[in-house]
């Protein structure tokens, strides 16, 4: 279908510029409204007009406007790269090639087991000034291993550039040029109400194109596909290599996003595109202008969303809140007095949806910042102040032995037995708590729920367990006091976590 325009709508957009022109119509639009019958109300709450004027509502005549006025604050990023990589690297990189080239440029490299070298290399992307000073947003991939960075405006300029900042986590970064005259520049947008379905413009450089303006909606919002600490914005504006570090602008000429990722089998677009939020990059940046890093709060808890099982396991009616596994010795957490079983409700008053949510929201943080904590705990609520501590980049990732016992077949398909001192260092417990997990049925249900021989279980219900007998009673009062599955805490090598086995399945369910 072909959109056409007429002369009257085809002048909408240059009625608009002059505010003598918008206030006239205005007034003319109340003025046959009142005669109507019907009160101006909405546009007497009208205060701005977005850049693209509405051939319906929602409908933009034209998108130029908006890009005239954005448009120069968007660069292109050249990045030269130097990283070192050693003859290990290379060949599983060669592996990659279709098995064409794969020969001849095996045929380049030197002898085997010889040191890393450097590699040259150059990428191409794209950002935005935020500041009349020179700060520009991008991408922390964009910049990766830089050795050289070249800020490229629209108008041919071309500024060597210094990195002031980056944070992998949310894959943002600062740079900075120098120049004797104020830069153009863009503002992220503050407390916007964003809804699928909303026009966007992206601007950016895609293939090296500089310059380049797609369209299109917000497909999606609090996406959740490859970062802790962002809830992508997903967009159909076509993205593309190169577009990575652009901004992504409203109807107003708010960056309402960073284009980060495009989900695509070849490269190019189809449709799927993600933006970081102007929420969270405006704090991400705005923190590496003033300190050159990212601080991040830390709680010091294993922590997990809860599944229905986990919820009949505690005579919950829902599954909102994040569920504590572990409290991390000498943690902000354990001194104020958190302990593993707790269900974390709500945060400073925020309702707590899951365990990603939790993490994100204390993330947030300022360390040293007190916060309060509303938890359940043995089914009553209690709220907990804790000093936010700093999370550090290398966190997660955690003797009287008793004499051997025969093994114990159980009815979820465990055979359960003793922990020895080797189990225990292996498994890092500490401790005397706990039984080794000696065979599991694949057939039944806790193999389903991923308990794996040489797993340890350390609880079930409320029980500690010290032997497979105790295990057997656990599961025993839990029925008697009507549950409908026994939450049971394991112990693997990455650390510990709940699971939740139902009692009101057949005892030798095998489906």
């Amino acid at each position: 279908m072909t959109l056409r325009l007429t002369s009257s709508t085809a002048l909408l957009p240059a009625l608009l510029k002059s505010k003598l022109a918008r206030t006239t119509l205005a007034t003319g639009l109340a003025l046959t409204l009142a005669l109507a019958g019907t009160a101006p109300t909405a546009l007497a709450q009208s205060s701005t007009i977005p850049f693209a004027a509405a051939l319906a509502p929602g409908t933009p005549i034209s998108f130029a406007d908006l890009i005239e006025q954005v448009s120069p604050a968007v660069v292109s990023i050249n990045v030269e790269t130097s990283e070192k990589v050693s003859d290990e690297q290379l060949r599983e990189r060669l592996d990659q090639l279709p098995e064409q080239f794969r020969e001849f440029f095996r045929r380049q490299q030197p002898d085997q087991n010889t040191p890393p070298r450097a590699r040259e290399g150059r990428s191409l992307g794209s950002g935005f000034f935020i500041s009349k000073t020179g700060h520009i947003v991008t991408n922390n991939h964009v910049v990766d291993n830089a050795s050289k960075i070249t800020v490229v405006m629209q108008d041919g300029r071309e500024f060597e550039a210094e990195l002031i900042g980056r944070d992998p986590q949310t894959d943002l970064a600062v740079l900075k040029v120098e120049d004797d005259t104020d830069f153009p520049f863009v503002s992220f947008a503050e407390n916007i109400n964003l809804r699928v379905g909303d026009w966007v413009v992206a601007v950016g450089n895609p293939f090296g194109l500089g310059g380049t303006a797609t369209a299109g909606i917000i497909s999606a919002t609090g996406r959740e596909i490859s970062s802790t600490y962002n809830q992508f914005i997903q967009v159909d504006a076509s993205i593309n290599r190169g577009n990575s570090g652009g901004p992504t602008f409203d109807l107003y000429g708010n960056v309402i996003g960073v284009n980060s990722q495009i989900l695509s089998p070849t490269g190019g677009n189809i449709g799927i595109g993600f933006a970081i939020p102007a929420r969270i990059a405006s704090k991400v940046t705005a923190e590496l202008i003033e300190n050159g890093s990212i601080t991040r709060g830390w709680l010091g808890v294993n922590i997990q969303s809860i599944n229905r099982d986990l919820a009949d396991s505690f005579g919950l009616k829902n599954r909102e809140g994040a569920l504590v596994a572990r409290v991390v010795e000498d943690s902000p957490a354990q001194k104020a007095g958190f302990k593993a079983e707790d269900i974390v409700l709500r945060l400073d008053g925020a309702a707590i949806e899951n365990s990603l949510d939790l993490t994100r929201k204390v993330g947030e943080l300022f360390v040293g910042q007190k916060a309060k904590f509303l938890i359940l705990r043995d089914g009553k609520r209690k709220t907990l102040t804790v000093t936010i501590g700093k999370r550090e980049d290398d966190l997660g990732a955690t003797n009287n032995e008793p004499e051997p016992e025969e093994p114990s077949i159980d009815e979820f398909g465990l055979e359960l037995g003793s922990l020895s001192t080797e189990d225990r260092k292996r498994l890092d417990l500490k401790g005397e708590r706990g039984i080794l997990v000696e065979r599991v049925n694949a057939e039944n249900t806790a193999f389903k729920k991923g308990i794996r021989a040489g797993n340890a279980l350390l609880a079930a219900g409320s029980i500690d367990l010290n032997t497979p007998e105790d295990f057997e009673r656990a599961v025993a009062d839990a029925r008697k006091s009507g549950r409908k599955a026994i939450r049971v805490l394991v112990q693997n090598r990455n650390g510990q976590l709940f699971t939740a086995l139902r009692l009101d399945e057949d005892k030798n369910n095998d489906g």
